[in-house]
């Protein structure tokens, strides 16, 4: 049986989830790191995965960040999921906020991703 972690990094820049997922694996090297490029993506790896953690991209083509925010926090009541982004307006952190889901700002840094992990206690 498989006990690894596993995270989910959703960004339409395949740039961004590359710098994710080696940035996690860099610390956690026996996680399991699953890409998805749009919120859609998203929502069907879900269904296989159990993450316990989904990084989210806020800005991406079809389905946004905060809509797919809504329907992963609803299929995966136990996983945190953070909102990435640079759009730091208080509307978007209010929004998150509401969800449930927290928030960090891009760009993404290997400091800023094992800031974020060990503050959730992962």
């Amino acid at each position: 049986m498989n006990h690894s972690k596993q995270v989910l990094v959703v960004d339409d820049s395949r740039v961004s989830r590359l710098m994710s997922h080696q940035f996690i694996l860099s610390k956690h090297a026996d996680w399991q790191v699953i890409e998805a490029a749009t919120g859609e993506e998203a929502l069907e790896k879900v269904k296989a995965a159990t993450p316990v953690l989904i990084l989210l991209d806020v800005n991406m083509p079809g389905m946004g960040g905060m809509a797919a925010a809504e329907q992963l926090r609803a299929l995966c009541p136990q996983t945190h999921i953070v909102l990435v982004t640079a759009n730091v307006q208080n509307a978007i952190r209010q929004r998150a906020s509401e969800l449930g889901v927290g928030f960090m700002e891009k760009p993404i840094t290997e400091t800023r991703i094992h800031q974020l992990i060990a503050s959730l206690g992962l």
